[in-house]
């Protein structure tokens, strides 16, 4: 990748599920060396410190958890990635999955000021497609994919530009959807890639397909990885485990792929609960990602003594 300049931003959000601990996640990626890393691949970094929500009124919901919260982390993540965007690539350190509403819309408000499409990855066991009526447990980190797309009734969010094209994103890593979820994606034409395809086909050859539809509408790319992505066996900090996931290798070959294409414009990083996490392994491992995804090759790898 071309040398970009990186803008942390660190969202302590933990109000989109009922278990605690993401609040901790932006200071563990800060420990784990993120910026060094980065700039030991060439990139200038900024660190501008965590957001805040927006000010909010707490409104208990009778179903949902800390809906108002939520809804005024949207906001302030919307704002401060769109100013982001227009200074450099925006890279979240969370916080749940529930910060991915705030981060793709101000990709998406970002992308329309440049007459570009927005594409999605979703790197995650889930597909968060959940509206606000279809969720059982009330976590509204289950809930952004179904928010940008425009499902359902999100009154009282912010105002979406124009809803994300179905077509324009792709899941991948997908091994616990829910029913009402499974029903809504077969109606659209999201991309989805569940771990089976993976073991038949490999993970490269979705990826690749996907990659160049971006390249060839010229559009940016947003990438949301979640710890879940990965087999919890390899990354142990995250209160969604789902086994079977991602290997470390196949992490590894995605984000070296997306560096290779040229097009992330913006990064998340979600999930991770260093309450849950073993020797800060998993703040390391997400960190060694996010570097392979700005330009350390197979070659480049540190040793780890965990």
């Amino acid at each position: 990748m071309t040398p970009q300049h990186c803008i942390l931003q660190g969202a302590p959000l933990d109000c989109g599920k009922i278990r605690r601990g993401c609040i901790m996640g932006p200071d563990a990626y800060r420990t784990a060396g993120l910026g060094p890393a980065l700039q030991s691949l060439g990139h200038t970094v900024e660190d501008i410190g965590n957001v805040a929500p927006a000010p909010y009124t707490d409104v208990p919901h009778p179903k949902l958890h800390r809906l108002s919260e939520t809804i005024a982390w949207t906001q302030s993540l919307a704002d401060t990635t769109e100013a982001s965007l227009a200074r450099g690539m925006p890279i979240t350190m969370g916080g749940d999955h529930a910060l991915a509403a705030g981060t793709v819309l101000g990709a998406m408000r970002y992308a329309a000021t440049q007459d570009r499409p927005l594409f999605v990855l979703w790197l995650d066991a889930h597909s968060d497609f959940h509206t606000l009526e279809s969720t059982d447990s009330g976590n509204l980190h289950g809930t952004p994919v179904a928010y940008v797309t425009g499902r359902g009734d999100f009154s009282g969010w912010p105002t979406l530009p124009a809803p994300q094209p179905f077509d324009q994103i792709a899941m991948i890593g997908l091994r616990s959807v829910d029913p009402a979820e499974r029903d809504a994606l077969q109606e659209t034409d999201i991309t989805r890639v569940d771990m089976r395809e993976i073991d038949e086909t490999g993970i490269a050859r979705p990826l690749g397909a996907f990659l160049d539809r971006v390249e060839a509408a010229g559009g940016m790319l947003h990438v949301s990885l979640d710890v879940d992505f990965l087999d919890p066996a390899a990354a142990p900090a995250v209160g969604t485990t789902v086994p079977g996931g991602a290997t470390v290798r196949e992490g590894h070959l995605v984000m070296e792929m997306i560096n290779d294409s040229n097009l992330m414009t913006s990064l998340d990083l979600v999930e991770l609960n260093p309450f849950l996490d073993e020797r800060g392994r998993t703040a390391q491992l997400m960190v060694d990602l996010a570097a392979s995804a700005l330009g350390r090759n197979v070659f480049d790898r540190p040793t780890r003594a965990y």
